[in-house]
């Protein structure tokens, strides 16, 4: 008997709903659906009495539970043992990243993980969205940090093929020099910087879009005097007094000196950083077990 399978079959007995279930073991509905069904013709009975929204044991399932929690657990303790006793060779996990990542702590994600895991060695590449979703899909990576923005091409819009855990968020701030005269405001409209020269990251990101929209809603098209792939290049032409910038907050207040303000936009631009995969990809456990440490962390 596939112990795996088991172990599904105790989330969806405690969750009795296949979403929630397949979220929990980072599988898909479809995945879920098949491995329950391939248990029920193994021991020859229904475990679930299924409606549109909800699953609910049959006599069979709750007969069933208590010994399907005993075969995952042993299952899990022999692993634990098989880890904690060979020295395997070590496994590879392919990750992506924005290129920003230490102010959102990735790059501790990434070194405590594989301090724990000794056995498992992190493969890493750095891009925006659409080449990680591209290598994604290419399956060179498993998993991928990616910003994602009200305005861009989200789950719920169209990419279907793929899954996310949230880790975190952030939202638009002005970058501006010291001595401008709304530096010392709490917060600014972005209208009130209709007039400067804007220092920016390149066209054809997400954070380009993300701006060029905003702009766009209060009016006025920016003029760049300077786009740039570094945001430390930036921060310090604008400590120089040489324009303004729009950067997100976390990695502006990171990098910001004495000879710049970062200042909030009124009405908040929030984007959100997400951990991708394929939907119909199912995780190995070394995949599993970097997802749930991320939920461990942000919990």
């Amino acid at each position: 008997m596939d112990t795996e399978r088991c172990r599904e079959f105790v989330v969806l007995a405690q969750t009795c709903n296949y979403l929630q279930a397949a979220d929990q073991l980072f599988i898909s509905q479809s995945s879920l659906s098949k491995h329950i069904k391939a248990l029920e013709r193994e021991l020859g009975v229904e475990l679930f009495n299924r409606t549109t929204r909800r699953v609910q044991l049959t006599e069979h399932g709750r007969v069933f539970l208590p010994f399907a929690r005993k075969l995952a657990a042993t299952a899990h303790d022999a692993e634990v043992a098989m880890a904690n006793t060979t020295d395997n060779e070590r496994r590879i996990i392919g990750i992506g990243s924005i290129p920003v990542m230490v102010p959102y702590g990735i790059t501790e994600v990434l070194h405590c993980f594989e301090r724990d895991h000794p056995n498992v060695r992190l493969r890493l590449t750095e891009g925006e969205a659409d080449y990680l979703k591209d290598l994604l899909r290419k399956r060179q990576l498993d998993l991928a940090f990616i910003r994602e923005w009200d305005g861009s091409t989200d789950l719920e819009d169209g990419d279907n093929e793929f899954a996310a855990t949230d880790y975190t968020d952030d939202r638009l701030a002005a970058v501006l020099p010291s001595g401008h005269p709304l530096a010392m405001r709490p917060s600014v409209k972005l209208g009130e910087l209709a007039n400067e020269e804007f220092l920016l990251l390149p066209q054809g990101t997400v954070m380009d879009a993300l701006i060029m929209d905003a702009c766009a809603v209060d009016g006025f098209v920016p003029e760049v005097r300077y786009r740039g792939t570094r945001a430390e290049n930036i921060i310090d032409l604008v400590g120089r007094g040489m324009g303004v910038s729009l950067l997100m907050r976390k990695p502006a207040a990171y990098l910001a000196r004495s000879a710049v303000s970062v200042v909030d936009i009124e009405n908040p631009i929030v984007t959100k950083i997400r951990v991708y995969r394929l939907r119909d990809r199912d995780p190995n456990k070394d995949v599993r077990d970097f997802l749930n440490s991320l939920h461990l962390r942000v919990s």
